[in-house]
């Protein structure tokens, strides 16, 4: 049974740091009177620099030494020579803590908590400990309290869980962009690393990326693609050489960068462990490294290996996505024009942003073509679906229209002709689930006309040229056909189509919403083209896009056709991914707009917003770029095309989009319209800028 503190006739000298507190007037008695086992118990709690408490009597009244009141902040130094229950009433009773305690004293059993939840202080969230409660016993072998040794796990448990959110992220990731991305943010923080890199191996060559403690990155930096490092086969960085190994390695202290830094910040790193990627498909690994010694514990360690396997597994999942990415994209370039045609009273821009999450090959698609008549035909159809079928069958329909349409360009004989090919194709399939629809026009500038029909497609928009009420956008009153498959019979409706107009076609992703009725989105669409600053086909593609709230799971495709009130003059210049382009660029800008007769004001804004387009394409994207420029009476139209990843880029980023150039928001300052194309090819971002009258 356990007993009280013994009591010795003796005095003997107090016990160091207990006589601090009034101990007589607690159960306890003064210390000079305690049994001398339990003054040598106390003796090694209070000289040990590890967390531990005593806990005597019945009423498990506490001592304890400076590290244990570290740990319970502001209940010292009230908690000396108070029951334990009352100290901690709020936890005493929760998940057995305190039974936990008395068992020990009653039974003489020891216990280990391995997470034990122990307020630290009032204002703070609860921390974690280990603890080890062990009875004390008196000279005559009666247990008389309870010894407790705690070790704060608070910070285990947190990394535990950053490594739990750091899975949740991966899981989402799709590209090596991605991977990269969220691993640089989270080994960097959790780790409370200097420096972080990540590898993967590509064959005859090493890409490298990393992120440095301190480096200024701001939101819109952490969308775009991170800046990879080549690197040579054989290349001897850590590494490189884990990853080709797969072994891990963890230098302590030295100079593991010493040979192959890349600047300052890599001389300066004296730890760094290197842990290959646990994955069958790619090799790469992840390296942490400090700027001062770090013995690397076995706990370190193990986290560490966790979240290169976790990598790993992200990694695979991010080759075979950008696999299947790349050969959609492949299928997706076969499938649309490689140009639009080039006219001098007709301009001619089409936008196609692939809906779901990217990686499948669509069914919408768009065309434009001379007919033998001198005439411009025009298309933009929709064939359901979002797989490599979907994506043949459009590819079938888009040639047999051509060939159609160059046989015979009349609108209701060519859907005529589509209509038994899709039927066809139906039979062939054994399916009679095969939706196409299609809107096929022919603009005739000499006429001034327009002609077209419709397979149970959307309403073509015109917006009409300037007037004295301003510029309106009126849906063409197509006669309504089915879709082709059906065996309906299509007409045709014919419009005035006049200088200054612009035509606009466009799927049903445009419009579309699974929260609002049809009618809602169309006349968001007509009111944003009608309101829209000018008829530029590339401005109102951007638009038409735009109009209509929300995101959507379909393809959205656009083509728009301006009749011009005068010919336009064009020029174009490829910039290779060089150092000297932006200036290369800036000095070609320069002489043709100056040639041109451009106004100085206007040829100042545009040099100076192409420059930061092209830094920001090659930086970026890391590909060769193509700058194109048009001019017009009205205004003065440039755009930057790249062949990289880069996500498209949005109006809540134009402040912050580059922190190594001045990015957008300048953009936004000096043109009157901006904005971007993603298409299967990359990124165009275009800017326009009004020539002033006179």
């Amino acid at each position: 049974m356990p007993g009280t503190v013994g009591r010795i006739p003796t005095p003997s000298a107090p016990t160091p740091g207990a006589t601090a507190h009034p101990w007589a007037g607690t159960p306890l008695g003064a210390p000079q009177s305690w049994d001398p086992a339990v003054r040598a118990v106390a003796d090694v709690v209070l000289s040990s620099p590890v967390p531990m408490a005593l806990l005597l009597g019945d009423d498990l009244v506490l001592l304890y030494n400076d590290g244990y009141a570290e740990l319970i902040g502001d209940r010292h130094p009230d908690a000396l020579g108070r029951p334990a229950a009352e100290v901690f009433a709020e936890v005493w009773r929760e998940a057995g803590a305190g039974e936990a305690l008395e068992r020990v004293y009653r039974r003489g059993e020891p216990f280990l908590e391995r997470e034990a939840v122990l307020p630290a202080d009032r204002q703070a969230e609860p921390a974690v400990f280990t603890r080890g409660h062990s009875p004390v016993r008196d000279s005559a072998g009666r247990i008389v309290g309870v010894l407790t040794v705690s070790a704060q796990t608070t910070q285990l448990t947190r990394q535990l869980q950053s490594l739990s959110d750091f899975a949740a992220a991966l899981s989402g990731t799709l590209t090596f962009d991605d991977v990269a991305r969220v691993t640089l943010r989270y080994c960097l923080h959790s780790f409370d690393a200097d420096r972080v890199s990540f590898a993967v191996d590509e064959g005859s060559t090493w890409r490298l990326v990393r992120r440095i403690r301190g480096e200024l990155l701001d939101e819109a930096d952490e969308r775009l693609p991170p800046l990879w490092r080549r690197m040579p086969a054989d290349s001897p960085l850590p590494a490189a050489v884990a990853a080709r190994s797969g072994v891990p390695s963890f230098t302590a202290d030295g100079q593991p960068l010493r040979d192959v830094a890349a600047d300052r910040h890599d001389e300066k790193i004296r730890a760094l462990a290197a842990l290959p990627l646990r994955s069958t498909v790619v090799r790469g690994a992840l390296t942490v490294g400090y700027q001062a010694p770090r013995p690397w514990s076995p706990a370190e360690r193990a986290l560490l290996a966790a979240s290169a396997e976790l990598i790993g597994q992200a990694a695979e999942r991010a080759r075979r996505f950008e696999t299947q990415h790349g050969t959609a994209q492949l299928l997706q370039r076969s499938m649309l024009p490689e140009q639009l045609p080039d006219l001098p009273r007709l301009r001619i821009a089409a936008r196609y942003d692939p809906g779901v999450d990217g990686n499948a090959a669509g069914g919408d698609f768009y065309d434009a073509f001379l007919l033998p008549t001198g005439a411009l035909g025009v298309v933009l159809g929709d064939v359901a679906g979002h797989d490599v079928q979907a994506a043949a069958r459009m590819g079938q329909v888009r040639a047999a229209l051509r060939a159609l349409a160059l046989s015979d360009p009349r609108p209701d004989a060519v859907l005529a002709g589509l209509d038994r090919l899709v039927a066809s194709l139906g039979t062939e399939g054994g399916t009679h689930e095969l939706f196409v629809t299609v809107a096929f026009g022919v603009v005739d500038v000499d006429r001034e006309r327009l002609t077209l029909a419709s397979a149970g497609h959307p309403a073509p928009l015109v917006r009409r040229a300037r007037g004295g009420d301003g510029p309106a956008a009126e849906f063409v009153d197509v006669p309504p056909g089915p879709p082709l498959g059906l065996g309906g019979r299509q007409r045709t409706v014919t419009v005035p189509f006049r200088p200054g107009d612009t035509l606009l076609l466009y799927s049903d992703g445009v419009v579309e919403r699974r929260w609002q009725d049809l009618a809602a989105g169309l006349a968001g669409l007509g009111a944003a083209v009608s309101a829209a600053s000018g008829g530029d086909p590339r401005a109102l593609c951007a638009v038409a896009t735009a109009a209509v709230p929300g995101a959507t799971e379909d393809d959205v495709a656009v083509l728009a056709v301006e009749y011009a009130v005068r010919p336009s003059r064009s020029a174009g210049m490829e910039v290779p991914a060089e150092p000297t382009a932006p200036s290369r660029v800036r000095h070609w800008m320069t002489a043709q707009l100056t040639e041109w007769q451009v106004p100085e004001a206007v040829v100042g804004a545009a040099v100076l917003c192409t420059s930061e387009l092209t830094t920001n394409a090659l930086l970026h994207a890391g590909t060769a770029a193509r700058v194109e420029v048009d001019l017009s009476a009205e205004r003065l139209l440039v755009s930057v095309a790249d062949s990289g990843t880069r996500g498209q880029v949005t109006r809540a980023q134009t402040d912050t989009l580059s922190s190594r150039g001045r990015g957008l928001g300048l953009i936004e300052e000096l043109s009157d319209a901006w904005g971007t194309d993603p298409t299967v090819r990359g990124s165009t971002v275009w800017f326009e800028i009004l020539i002033p009258a006179g």
